[in-house]
This record gives structure tokens, C-alpha cells and sequence, in this order.
């Protein structure tokens, strides 16, 4: 029987995994070393739409915690730490905070550590595929609104400062909820600057047919394992495309987070762990 191209490559990946895991530094650094190592990358934002008012306006995202599966309560409180010294204005969570959320024993400390988080302009966040399923959908939006976090679900907000202000958008998980983007941008100023929250990345050569300026994402974890010539080794569906960093398209400019937490193999080699922190800034004359 013929296999397709994608079955092959991921037949490749997993032999390449194995002869990687037999190698015992290789190993204890890709599993203990790495995942610990968290990034805090900064990017600036350019565009004629955004208002005077928010020169310098920072906004963090994180992404794919996956808390139970090798990544616990201990390093979200680090994580936690390390984004409240960015000073953000806005944070941004875009999905899958728990890997099983049907399963995972969620611990009462969890929403308290989330209030921990400080932002003047608000705490927001969208679903990832591991949040929907089973009994997960309602626990996890429960959590996070004890943790002081607001649910963007096919709708938006207008955040502003002053008379000044621009629009934050979030969808419905791409795979497993029911992302409806008009619906979301009902009312929204098309002059408006305009960011996406959405967990998957591949969709934004869709999305840049509305009038989004900046789009989000999450859900690849960079590949979590990347080698020279094979490149990243394990892409969810909707996170083949997009993988990590900055994407300009033609009506949209893309950030692909590469997340905190692993899920399905419990490490990451030349892809550190990251949060993202964001400059609003005025369009370079």
C-alpha cells in the first residue's frame, strides 16, 4: 500500500527521534535542560493604524502550558514571575493550558497563581484544542475566569486609553470548537487597528482576507524537536505552515509562538521555550 508524503516524513521523524533518544546527553538535555531554558522575545509592531495614545503600549502572550503533561505548578509560578517584570499593559493566554483536562486533578492553587498575573488593560484569553472535550470546555473556563482572565470566543473587545483605541479579536479553537470570524468582527471598525487571537497559525492565509492586522497563534510548539535537514519534527495539524515567529503575509503579519509546555513527547531540542512580548509602536515615516 502507498503511503503519502506526510506518513513518510513522519517515519523519517520518529527514527530520527529514536537515534536521538539513545544518546545520553542528547537526552538528559532535551528532556531536563531545554524545557527549563524559557525565552522572552521582543517585537516590535509598526503600523499606521495604531494610535498615538499606545506608543510603547506592551502586550505578552504565552501559549501551550499543557499543564500535567511535564509541566506543573512550580514553573507556571516562574513563568509568571518572568512576564509580570515585562510590565505588560495587556496579557494574552492562546490556549491548551492543561494537556487532559478530563483527567488532570486540577490543583486549587492554579486560579490564585493566575491572579497573580498583573495587567492594567486586562487578562485575556482563548480556547486551544486540549481545552475542549469531555468535562475540560467548563472547567478550564472556569479556571481562568478565577484567575481574573477574560474569554474572547468568537467576539471582541475594544481596549482603550483615552479617546484612543483598538480591537482584540479571539476565536473558537480552530479544531475542536466552532471558530465563526464574522461573527467575532461584528461591529468592528474596519479602520481600526485589529489583532486575531487564534490558537491555530494556519489558518491566517484565510484570515487575511478580513480586515485583521496582526494575528497570534500558538499550538506548534515550534517544532518542539528541530534538527539541521529535517527541520521541525513533530507539527500539530493547522501549525505545518506557520511554526515559529514572524510571518508577513500580504494583508497580515503572523507571530507563531513556540509555547512553554510540551505534549506528546515530553521534549524540546533547539527550541527553547518563549514567551513574546509585543511593542505597539508608530508606523516608521
Amino acid at each position: 500500500m502507498a503511503i503519502t508524503r506526510r506518513t513518510f516524513i513522519k517515519n523519517i521523524a520518529r527514527s530520527v527521534i529514536g537515534v536521538f533518544g539513545v544518546s545520553g546527553f542528547s537526552y538528559y538535555y532535551a528532556r531536563y535542560l531545554e524545557p527549563e531554558m524559557l525565552t522572552v522575545n521582543h517585537h516590535s509592531i509598526h503600523h499606521p493604524s495604531i494610535p498615538e495614545a499606545f506608543e510603547s503600549f506592551k502586550i505578552v502572550q504565552f501559549s501551550d502550558t499543557h499543564i500535567g503533561f511535564h509541566y506543573d505548578l512550580t514553573q507556571l509560578q516562574r513563568t509568571i514571575q518572568t512576564i509580570n517584570q515585562q510590565n505588560p499593559d495587556i496579557i494574552v493566554f492562546t490556549g491548551d493550558l492543561v494537556d487532559k483536562p478530563h483527567m488532570y486533578p486540577f490543583d486549587p492553587d492554579l486560579p490564585s497563581l493566575l491572579n497573580k498575573l498583573h495587567a492594567p488593560y486586562g487578562k485575556y484569553w482563548i480556547y486551544g484544542n486540549h481545552d475542549h472535550g469531555g468535562y475540560g470546555t467548563e472547567k478550564i473556563h472556569q479556571v481562568m475566569k478565577d484567575g481574573g482572565f477574560t474569554l474572547l470566543q468568537n467576539n471582541h473587545v475594544r481596549i482603550h486609553k483615552g479617546d484612543s483605541q483598538f480591537v482584540l479579536v479571539g476565536l473558537d479553537d480552530v479544531l475542536l470548537g466552532q471558530p465563526d470570524l464574522p461573527k467575532a468582527l461584528t461591529g468592528v471598525v474596519p479602520s481600526l487597528f485589529t489583532i486575531l487571537l487564534v490558537h491555530e497559525p494556519d489558518g491566517a492565509d484565510h484570515y487575511q482576507s478580513y480586515p485583521i492586522d496582526i494575528q497570534l497563534s500558538g499550538h506548534s510548539h515550534g517544532g518542539q524537536i528541530q534538527l539541521p535537514v529535517f527541520g521541525y519534527l513533530v507539527t500539530p495539524p493547522m501549525a505545518e505552515k506557520y511554526v515559529e515567529g514572524h510571518y508577513k503575509l500580504k494583508n497580515l503579519d503572523l507571530f507563531v509562538s513556540r509555547g512553554l509546555g510540551t505534549t506528546r513527547l515530553p521534549y524540546r531540542f533547539l527550541c527553547r521555550p518563549e514567551i513574546s512580548v509585543f511593542h505597539l509602536q508608530l508606523a516608521k515615516v
